[in-house]
């Protein structure tokens, strides 16, 4: 069957003006091309996070013998937990420390040993150490890292997952205008898909693609853009902008002015890795001292301040550098406490006093949002948010699957099936706005693009059989 045959059934169907069915068929060539191009990498990537997803039961049933202990009556000194780990890892550099936070949960001293990141658990009762962890070696660790790309492709890939995610917020946009009933009432195609699957018609997977999208639309949406927040240039951008406008921080740096230290530029995301929202938080200097405070002096400053069990605390590795004390919340199971309760600290390591102190209250709006979206994309908020993120996942797998099915019924034989180019003046400026639009929100869809086009004008155009067989 000529693919223009069914492209002009398709169409036919609007009962709209020309321009606009001009528009229709140029937004369904977009959508097209960019689903085939895409969706492989976004089923990749719905699979990976579906596996990260439930990252606190596979670790607690991975490593249960290293995260729990037999409960006892009293603990000994944090001093002295850290101490055990010291004696036998002489050459090793502590660099954190997480307090035991339920009473059959071990210690976590973290250090780098030779370069190597190992978390070594301790049991808090009498000291042992219970087993080490390298972080390399970590399943969870392994699946984040496909999941955004950095072991397979590194920088290349971590950019590559990130102009899948953009992508896939047009497809979601330009899927939700293809899909819009315009002048149709029924609700059967729409809304509620026809089930024709066993009389082999196309229309079965056209439904099941549209419907499915359009339920599941807005927390897509959701999902990506939180996603893109851990990004390395739309991400990086966010971060600058929310820095700025001051939208995802406390308003005039009120947790700084008062105190009197010197000034620094280093953000907090390069010393610890806290919550997103606290990334860019300046990391103040300690005052002039000797001897620093003792890391139960530290303790008991976090407890004061009503710090919910599970937080971290960051080592300085400086004669000027603090202890940062974080929460977490993703990191505690698995009596999670709510994103609210998030914090992250700096403390003076020689006087003990609180440089810093920021947490939910001080967040801005767009702060506390970022916050509760990227609560969302990890399923934080309990079992029943697990369940429903991987009913989204699904649903994403199952979209992306029947938009390949479509297309591979569609095609015409010996033709890669793309939807025909319109040549229509206005309608190019239009799109050319468009494009432009996209390009500056999404910097990587605008590289993309340009791309596209210089492959298209350097070989596509000038192999005629190629030409031909894209369309």
């Amino acid at each position: 069957m000529n693919i223009n045959t069914n492209m002009q059934t398709a169409t036919s169907k609007l009962k709209q003006p020309a321009t606009q069915k001009n528009i229709y068929m140029t937004i369904w060539r977009w959508h097209f091309y960019a689903g085939i191009l895409f969706a492989p990498l976004i089923i990749f990537l719905a699979i990976t996070g579906a596996v990260y997803l439930f990252k606190p039961q596979l670790e607690n049933y991975m490593y249960h013998n290293l995260f729990y202990v037999q409960e006892n009556e009293e603990k000994i000194a944090t001093t002295d937990q850290i101490l055990e780990v010291k004696k036998q890892y002489p050459n090793a550099v502590i660099t954190s420390f997480t307090p035991s936070f339920e009473a059959d949960r071990s210690a976590v001293v973290e250090m780098k040993d030779y370069g190597e990141n190992v978390s070594v658990y301790v049991n808090p009762y009498n000291g042992d150490i219970i087993g080490t962890l390298y972080e390399k070696d970590r399943f969870m660790a392994f699946v984040n890292d496909m999941h955004n790309g950095e072991l397979w492709g590194g920088t290349f890939g971590n950019r590559l997952v990130e102009l899948a995610a953009c992508w896939a917020v047009i497809l979601v946009i330009s899927g939700i205008y293809l899909w819009w009933p315009r002048h149709k009432k029924s609700i059967f195609g729409t809304i509620i898909p026809r089930i024709r699957f066993l009389k082999g018609k196309r229309m079965f997977w056209r439904d099941i693609h549209a419907v499915t999208a359009f339920w599941l639309s807005i927390f897509i949406i959701i999902q990506l853009i939180s996603g893109l927040m851990w990004s390395g240039v739309w991400g990086n951008m966010a971060n600058k902008f929310v820095a700025k406008t001051g939208a995802g921080s406390p308003a005039g740096m009120e947790p700084w002015e008062s105190h009197a230290f010197p000034e620094s530029t280093i953000p907090t995301k390069d010393i610890a890795d806290v919550p997103w929202a606290a990334e860019n938080l300046p990391v103040p200097k300690s005052s002039d001292g000797v001897t620093p405070i003792s890391i139960e002096k530290v303790v008991e400053t976090v407890k004061n301040e009503h710090v919910h069990p599970g937080y971290k605390i960051v080592f300085p590795q400086s004669k000027t550098g603090v202890y940062t004390v974080f929460l977490d919340p993703a990191n505690v199971y698995p009596n999670r406490p709510l994103p609210s309760s998030q914090r992250t600290l700096h403390i003076d390591q020689y006087n003990g006093d609180i440089l810093a102190n920021l947490g939910w209250k001080d967040y801005g709006t767009l702060g506390k949002i970022v916050t509760l979206g990227i609560a969302f994309h990890q399923g934080e908020f309990g079992f029943i948010s697990q369940l429903f993120i991987l009913a989204l996942v699904i649903g994403i797998i199952l979209i992306a699957v029947t938009g390949f099915i479509m297309w591979w019924k569609r095609r015409p034989r010996g033709k890669f099936g793309a939807p025909p180019k319109q040549e229509h003046r206005k309608l190019l400026k239009g799109v050319a706005v468009i494009v432009l639009a996209l390009s500056i929100f999404f910097p990587l869809v605008g590289l993309s693009l340009i791309f596209v086009f210089a492959l298209d004008w350097l070989i596509i155009k000038r192999i005629p059989k190629l030409k031909q067989w894209i369309g």
